[in-house]
């Protein structure tokens, strides 16, 4: 499973709630590897814009028109559009030494800067900044792997591969989605994999799902090359609603919430089940379309609900 992605992507954003279903349905099996590269959305070589409040007035409007699509969250203001990808990929890609569940909180910090916070990482400091209270990550650790040569060769590699896409890519029709996929043109002519972009290998060959998919879709790539990597779906009964192959036993809300550490309303309907919500101690915090769920250990050190410091005596 190779995702191309970038942290501070609208669409990737929105994308959070099918892609944490399809890798909770694939967690433990051995035979499965997820694998995230970053394709640098916002890149060094971007021209800088000439009226910068203009700027983020277009993106903010245009993150509005894909969160009215994705229902994901959006800042109720957002400061200024990213002035570049790099320092985020860079932490992120430096969170993966530290295992996968590190590596998950890391990416989802540095989307919720932007998206919930409005403040996007992107410098070394602010990235960096995101990460305080993430459990089980040693933040010394994450600095100096940040800032190392061997994670910028790495994300370097991302770069490139995503701007090798496979053909069929080139050209999609997405049916009734608002983005169905196609590969964006770069400013040297190539292309790069839109965002989010999904590519499932097997021996047997690949399947690729760009753009914004439901969930069957990513349900049907896996299956047409699984060739026994998943169970036979068990048949519902009939006065239940079916359930598409690699769901996902719903999980309780707590215990969702105390997994995840933050949940949109689109992931609690994709990740819990009809238990009622909000689980006892849940922190809701409101955003311009709808509210971030957030644990209470959470949102004890979370940059968006922490108290602050107090201030230094005069």
């Amino acid at each position: 499973m190779v995702e191309y992605t970038d942290p501070l992507c609208p669409w990737a954003w929105g994308s959070e709630p099918v892609f944490r279903r399809l890798r909770a349905a694939l967690a433990g099996d051995v035979r499965v590897r997820w694998r995230r590269v970053y394709c640098i959305l916002f890149d060094h070589d971007d021209d800088p814009a000439p009226d910068p409040a203009a700027e983020t007035a277009w993106y903010a409007r245009y993150v509005e028109d894909i969160s009215a699509h994705t229902h994901a969250p959006r800042a109720l203001r957002l400061s200024r559009v990213a002035a570049s990808s790099w320092p985020a990929s860079l932490v992120a890609k430096a969170a993966e030494a530290q295992g996968t569940e590190v590596a998950d909180r890391v990416l989802r910090r540095l989307r919720e800067s932007v998206f919930v916070l409005g403040e996007p990482a992107d410098t070394p400091e602010s990235a960096l900044a995101a990460m305080t209270g993430v459990p089980g990550l040693d933040a010394d650790r994450l600095a100096i792997d940040a800032a190392s040569p061997e994670v910028l060769a790495r994300v370097r590699a991302d770069h490139a591969e995503a701007r090798r896409p496979v053909a069929e890519v080139l050209s999609v029709h997405g049916g009734d989605s608002p983005h169905p996929g196609a590969a964006k043109e770069t400013p040297d002519g190539q292309h790069r994999y839109a965002l989010p972009t999904l590519l499932v290998r097997t021996a047997a060959g690949h399947r690729v799902v760009p753009g914004w998919r439901p969930y069957e879709e990513y349900v049907a790539a896996v299956t047409e090359l699984s060739r026994g990597l998943l169970p036979a779906p068990t048949t519902p009964r009939p006065e239940s609603p079916a359930r598409p192959a690699l769901a996902p036993t719903p999980l309780p809300p707590a215990t969702a919430l105390t997994h995840y550490r933050t949940l949109t309303d689109p992931e609690r309907t994709h990740l819990t089940d009809a238990t009622p919500w909000p689980p006892p101690g849940a922190v809701r915090m409101d955003t311009a379309n709808g509210p971030l769920w957030l644990h209470p250990d959470e949102a004890a050190v979370h940059p968006a609900t922490a108290p602050s410091p107090p201030a230094a005596p005069r």
